[in-house]
Parts: C-alpha cells; sequence; structure tokens
C-alpha cells in the first residue's frame, strides 16, 4: 500500500513547489528548455539564435536578437501565467505566436539556475535577472538588443528527475532533432547550435525552405524531392513544403516534419494523409521525407490541447485530411516510377544461391575488397549478384556435411516462397527465406570472429542523429560481428565494412534492418543489442522470399536445415515448417490408409 487514509489538512502549495509540478509537464526534458526559450526568441521576432549546450545537456544558453523584453516587465516574465501573447479571452482562440500559456520560464527557474539579460531598442541599457527556487532579482547591465538565456544545473533539485534522463549523448540528439525542426519551420531565422563547443549545425538567415533542407541535410535531397504548393480559394487553406519521390525512403517516420502556421506539430490527421498519400509505393518499414506546413486561420484550430503545444485540434478534420492528401498526391503523380513493394521479378532461376561454406567463413579469413556501385537505380542489373556455381560443388559444413545427409524428397516450390517435401507419413511445407536464415544464424553463431569485407566505396547514407547515437553506442559489437561504420557528418555515415555473407546486399537496406532491430534494445544489454545484429546478418544473408529455386537448390536449403540445432523457427521465432499429415490429406479425399 502506497497511500495514507489520514491525510492532513488542506494548504496552500508554495509557489516554487507550485512550478515544480507544472514543470513536470511543460519541461520533460532539456529539449524541453531549447524548445520553449528558441520558441520564445522567434515570437521575439529574431533573425538569429545561438544554442550552446555543455555539461551534459544540464547548461543551455540561448542567444537571440529579438525585439528584447522591457525593463518593467522582465521580472513579471518569471511569474506563472505572465505572457505578452495573450490580451483577452478571445486571444486563446486565435493565436499567431508559438508560445502563448506563460508557463515556460516560471517552469524552468523552478528546475534551474537561470540568468537573463536582455535589451530593447528603447533603452540604452539592458536589465539582468538571475533566478534560483523561483526567486528572482534583477540589476541593470550593459548588453546588445536581444537577449541571453542562461540555464546551469537543470534538475539540480530534483535528483528523482535527473535520473529518468538518456545519456549525454541521447540527450544532446533530441536537442539536435529540435533545432532542426526549427530551422525547417523557419527557414527565415539562421541558428547555430554548439555541443562543448563544437558547431554542430549552421544555417543561414533569409532562407528559402529548399535551401535550408540542403543546410540541415544535403545538397543530394534536392533531386529526391517534389514540391507540394496547393491553396484552397474559398476556406483559405493552404499547405506549402517538399516531399520525397517513392524511390527515395528512410528507415524512420524522424524525416517527416508536420507543421501548422510554423509550428512544430504531432498530428495524426497529417501522418495519416501522409500515409494514404504514398500507400503501396514503398516497401513495409520505409517511409518518405516529408517537410509540409499547413497555413490556416488560427480560428480554425486549437493548438491549446496539451502544455508542450504540440498537439492540435481543427473544426473541420475531414477536410483537412483530404486537403493534405490530395495535395501530396498530385506532386506525386508526375513521378515515373514502379512501386516498390511491386518489385519485378526475374522470371528465370536465380543464380546459384549465397553458399557459406568454410572458404566464405573462416576467422582466419582477411578482408577482402568489395566496391559497390553508386547511385544504383532500381532497373539496373546488378553486376554483383553471386555467380552460379554447379551443383556439384564440395560444400563442408561444421554441423554435418548435407551430401552426407539422407536425400530429402522435395516435389517442388509454391509460390517461388516454400519448399514442398515429401516424407514417409505427411508433406511439408518449409519457408525458404526463414529455413536458411536459421540456418546461417546458427553458422555465424560459432564464429569467434565473422570476416569482413572492405567497401573502397560506398553510398553515403542519410540518417536522423538519434540513429547516429544508436550505432555508435553499438560500434565494437557491430565490429564483432564484421561492420566497420563511418561517421561523416551529424547525419550522414557510409559502411567501411560489412560482413562477407553481405557482399551481395546494399548498404542501405543492411542499415534499415539495423537500425530496426537496435532501435529498441536495452540500454547497456550487451547480449541482447548482439543478438540483434546476429539476427540483421543473418535475415538480410538469407535468400528470399519469391526467389525462384532450381530442385537441387531446394534440396541443399532443407539439408542445411536438418543440421540445426533447432531446426523449428526462425532466430525471430518464426515456425520455419508446416506439416499435413497423410490421413489428413487422405481424409479430405475420403480414402482410408
Amino acid at each position: 500500500m502506497y497511500y495514507n487514509t489520514f491525510m492532513g489538512r488542506i494548504k496552500q502549495l508554495s509557489v516554487n513547489l507550485i512550478n515544480q509540478i507544472a514543470a513536470g509537464e511543460v519541461i520533460e526534458r532539456p529539449s524541453s528548455v531549447v524548445k520553449e526559450l528558441a520558441e520564445n526568441s522567434i515570437d521575439a521576432g529574431a533573425t538569429k539564435i545561438e544554442i550552446s549546450i555543455s555539461n551534459e545537456c544540464r547548461n543551455i544558453r540561448i542567444a537571440d536578437n529579438g525585439c528584447g523584453i522591457h525593463p518593467e516587465d522582465i521580472e513579471l516574465a518569471f511569474t506563472k501565467h505572465a505572457t505578452s501573447k495573450l490580451t483577452d479571452e478571445n486571444s486563446l482562440f486565435n493565436i499567431q505566436t508559438l508560445g502563448f500559456r506563460g508557463e515556460a520560464l516560471a517552469s524552468i527557474i523552478s528546475i534551474a539556475k537561470v540568468t537573463c539579460i536582455t535589451r530593447t531598442n528603447e533603452f540604452d541599457y539592458g536589465t539582468k535577472v538571475e533566478s534560483q527556487n523561483s526567486v528572482v532579482k534583477s540589476s541593470k547591465v550593459g548588453c546588445a538588443q536581444g537577449t541571453i538565456m542562461e540555464v546551469e544545473d537543470l534538475f539540480f533539485n530534483q535528483p528523482a528527475r535527473l535520473k529518468f534522463l538518456k545519456s549525454a549523448k541521447t540527450e544532446f540528439a533530441y536537442i539536435q532533432e529540435l533545432v532542426q525542426s526549427l530551422a525547417i519551420s523557419h527557414p527565415e531565422v539562421g541558428f547555430i547550435l554548439k555541443n562543448n563547443n563544437s558547431q554542430v549545425i549552421t544555417t543561414t538567415p533569409n532562407a528559402d525552405l529548399l535551401t535550408r533542407i540542403t543546410e540541415v541535410y544535403s545538397t543530394s535531397l534536392i533531386n529526391e524531392l517534389k514540391e507540394v504548393k496547393k491553396t484552397d480559394v474559398l476556406t483559405g487553406i493552404g499547405i506549402s513544403g517538399y516531399v520525397s519521390v517513392p524511390s527515395y525512403t528512410r528507415s524512420s517516420k524522424k524525416s517527416i516534419y508536420t507543421f501548422v502556421n510554423g509550428r512544430i506539430v504531432k498530428c495524426p490527421i497529417l501522418m495519416k494523409a501522409i500515409d494514404i498519400a504514398y500507400k503501396n509505393m514503398m516497401p513495409n518499414g520505409r517511409y518518405p521525407f516529408v517537410v509540409i506546413n499547413l497555413d490556416i486561420n488560427p480560428a480554425e484550430i486549437d493548438v491549446n490541447a496539451h502544455p508542450t503545444k504540440r498537439e492540435i485540434r481543427y473544426k473541420t478534420p475531414n477536410q483537412i485530411f483530404n486537403f493534405v492528401q490530395s495535395a501530396i498526391s498530385y506532386a506525386l503523380s508526375a513521378v515515373n516510377f514502379t512501386p516498390a513493394i511491386e518489385e519485378q521479378k526475374n522470371n528465370n532461376v536465380i543464380p546459384f544461391i549465397k553458399t557459406y561454406s568454410e572458404e566464405t567463413i573462416v576467422d582466419e579469413e582477411p578482408d577482402e575488397v568489395f566496391t559497390f556501385p553508386l547511385n544504383v537505380k532500381k532497373e539496373e542489373k546488378n553486376e554483383f549478384q553471386p555467380i552460379e556455381e554447379p551443383a556439384q560443388t564440395k560444400m563442408e559444413i561444421e554441423f554435418e556435411t548435407p551430401s552426407k545427409l539422407k536425400q530429402v524428397n522435395v516435389i517442388g516450390q509454391y509460390n517461388n516462397t516454400y519448399i514442398l517435401v515429401e516424407n514417409e507419413d505427411n508433406l511439408e511445407i518449409i519457408d525458404q527465406h526463414i529455413a536458411e536464415e536459421r540456418y546461417i544464424y546458427e553458422k555465424l553463431k560459432k564464429q569467434k570472429e565473422i570476416a569482413s569485407q572492405l567497401l573502397i566505396i560506398s553510398d553515403v547514407l542519410d540518417v536522423e542523429p538519434m540513429e547516429i547515437e544508436i550505432l555508435e553506442d553499438a560500434k565494437e559489437h557491430l565490429m564483432k560481428f564484421g561492420y566497420q561504420i563511418e561517421k561523416i557528418s551529424e547525419t550522414q555515415i557510409i559502411f567501411k565494412k560489412i560482413p562477407q555473407v553481405l557482399s551481395n546486399v546494399k548498404p542501405k537496406d543492411i542499415l534499415s534492418e539495423l537500425l530496426e532491430n537496435l532501435k529498441n534494445a536495452p540500454e547497456n544489454d550487451l547480449d541482447t543489442i548482439e543478438e540483434r545484429i546476429l539476427i540483421t546478418t543473418s535475415c538480410k544473408a538469407a535468400i528470399k522470399a519469391g526467389d525462384k529455386l532450381t530442385l537441387w537448390q531446394m534440396e541443399e536449403i532443407v539439408k542445411r536445415l536438418r543440421t540445426t540445432k533447432n531446426p523449428y523457427t526462425c532466430p525471430h521465432g518464426r515456425p520455419i515448417s508446416h506439416f499435413i499429415p497423410l490421413k489428413e490429406v487422405a481424409s479430405f479425399f475420403a480414402r482410408n490408409i
């Protein structure tokens, strides 16, 4: 029992405790502080905002060249529900600024040591405010026009909250993602983001949206984008931005930026409209790059749904959904592409299925050079397909040599995915992909060191800051399994090495699978992290559903499966085989056996 049935007398909470309770809703982590203060700078008309992070993200300094705060208002600004952005009740339903609740500064000074230096153009002197535990004192000071907010020792008086923070790298990744969003939603503002005096993001003021996207990501992205621009004359609703062509995909939804009147929002309606617009154009687990801003009369929306101001409600949600979905669909309508989920398959028998003999997986194997083509198009023939190998090739493996196993009675392949095997008293249906995946998984798991191939040329792959953090945290474990990934910018990586068994797999496909498996791995759980890397490798190395095989190739897969310790499920836990008893088949046809 964690409650007391004998409650004390009711009393008024202290101002600092009230503010700390409110801070729990508004300030979730260091990035929340950056969001609130940077949005204040934008509302103040700043064209330059510099954000500096230090002390494991617990010290935050934000300087702007905005209009500043009047000296008579400065102490009031740090009290709860004090704001210059609302004048009366009606203003709440016609909000045209990013901030308006008047909670942020009061919340921040209750959980951190804060210093503010500010000056307006009306005065030749500025005001310095120092605060700790919600106690504020001010004095005159010389300074330039604008505002400098210095937050130190965030959560210094809340040790329990500190325990819930992630590592400094992870917390900074959240900050970086936020600043990227702010920079993209406000290309008119120049942003600088520093981490321990190292400059991470730099953007120029007064940029157009396309220029800003290249500053945050890369110039090569321009070639993958289509402009979205539409206005409804009757309602005045407008949408602008850019969306990627279906052939350009990302491994997560973090590259989908949705804004309403320049405000960063998490909006299920906008996300659903994007999903429908791209329906049947992308494979499962892949997402587009999207930057869209919905321009709408503030009276038609409610942004006061949550203290963080990231949720939004519409008076006409169905109209918004249809408007956004049609605008994106129109932008994509001129794109010539083959839907990714319906990629044409070669009707001919595929070359010899990847073999993992002792010549391929050995501890002593030196690195070999493998060149991967840049920007391979889907319609191009992959010149790095495995070479067809004759059926008589010797295949020695550690578990047992398949050629010495009892001959399996393979009777065919169904749907180019399932191998049909006739046994003495049943029909066995084997999933060819996960059967080989199980074999490769157990094979690799026995290796002390997995041989890798050096890529002297590799595609530059775009990733999110949080994804770079995930890869760097798993760096040593990735190297153990034959991967070497090099960070070349805050949002780009290349593969230097990959396991030899993945020599025919494109690095971007490997990366997608790696991130998918690593994202939800428990922190510092080495066994789980390494297990997921191993699963990724075996899954990507195995033949795929839809590959047409020869009878001999099917026999080899079944023989290999018979040598595994666990021939019943794949490493993901899916069943490999399904058995239909002969009696069941005979019974269906009214036969007695």
